[in-house]
């Protein structure tokens, strides 16, 4: 027998189940719970509710289910919850987000200080492969992206600017906007995807394993020897991947160039007249910063994963959407910080 519906806010005198034929546990847990949500039965726990009409084994049953008092913990909970309480309880979260990030960074400067004075250790092995790792493995995938984003800046750069009859200046937009703003972008979201996601899984799993456990038995600072090579090795190479990705992305627009009638000479002529060196510098000065937020996602997400297989997934994903937030809200600072320097 299926039940369904919301129950009546009163118990009936008498049930009516002649043509009842056979039930399951959910006509019993049904009238449990009908039976303990009105407030007759409720304020006089001595007295039973009727069930005149009900059979024998389902009577018995009830009976002794409402001799038990229904403990706390394990009743439904039917209050909603209130705008005031889910604005509380997301800004508290929040607040623990931020704190712990504050507290992931400090520990991180210190290890960078340890380091900087000859104290912090760890195996120059591992920092030349995760370097390895880092720069000259994420090549193809960057050239790809940044190839495609010039193709792309290209063809909708010249779209617009013929109709003005200054299809040459696709040259300038190309350059400009990779060097400033899309190749580094571009480059630090790949190595979110890819190297961040890739140290909170390595972090991660040996945390499941204890071996972060182990290392802080035999008195190796987590910090000096998981976090800071990945800090300092992500750090190196996010500005030469942007140089890298900048490149590529102006040679992508180059070769659209040459299909709607721009030649390679000019089209290379008046992107080095559209850059100098402070247009340049931009997006490598960011890089720095990239590097750095990307690292230390990867890592703090890592380190704080729980000690199951699912909890190393979800320690990457939130890797990758910390990172890719993270970036995004310092490129909006630093194009608010440009823009007021004139730059």
């Amino acid at each position: 027998m299926k039940v369904s519906g919301k129950p009546p806010d009163r118990l009936p005198a008498r049930y009516g189940l002649a043509a009842l034929g056979f039930y399951d546990s959910t006509l019993p847990a049904f009238l449990l719970v009908h039976f303990r949500s009105v407030s007759t039965f409720t304020k006089d726990k001595k007295e039973l509710p009727p069930m005149e009409g009900l059979p024998d084994n389902l009577r018995g049953l009830l009976e002794l289910a409402l001799a038990v008092p229904e403990e706390s913990d394990t009743a439904l909970e039917t209050d909603k919850e209130s705008a005031i309480d889910k604005l509380g309880r997301v800004t508290l979260d929040l607040f623990g987000k931020v704190q712990a990030f504050l507290e992931f960074a400090g520990l991180t400067v210190l290890s960078l200080a340890r380091f900087c004075t000859g104290r912090g250790r760890f195996r120059s092995a591992d920092f030349w492969m995760i370097l390895q790792q880092c720069g000259a493995e994420a090549l193809p995938i960057v050239a790809l992206i940044s190839f495609l984003i010039g193709l792309i800046l290209a063809f909708v750069g010249n779209v617009q600017l013929t109709h003005f009859g200054a299809n040459l200046y696709v040259a300038d937009l190309v350059g400009i906007a990779m060097v400033r703003e899309m190749g580094v972008v571009m480059t630090a979201i790949i190595m979110s995807g890819r190297t961040g996601a890739a140290f909170a899984a390595h972090i991660g799993s040996m945390k499941a394993n204890e071996e972060i456990d182990a290392l802080r038995t035999f008195g190796f600072n987590p910090f000096d020897f998981l976090v800071l090579p990945r800090l300092l090795a992500l750090v190196l190479m996010m500005p030469l991947l942007t140089i890298y990705a900048d490149a590529i992305g102006i040679l992508g627009g180059m070769l659209v160039g040459s299909f709607v009638g721009i030649p390679a000479e000019l089209y290379w002529n008046e992107t080095l007249a559209s850059l100098d060196m402070t247009n340049s510098s931009l997006g490598v000065i960011k890089s720095v910063f990239f590097g750095a937020t990307i690292a230390m996602s990867g890592c703090m997400m890592g380190m704080q994963a729980g000690k199951s297989s699912a909890a190393v997934g979800e320690a990457t994903t939130q890797a990758v959407v910390a990172s890719i937030t993270a970036i995004v809200v310092l490129d909006s600072a630093f194009a608010a910080i440009f823009t007021l320097l004139e730059i």
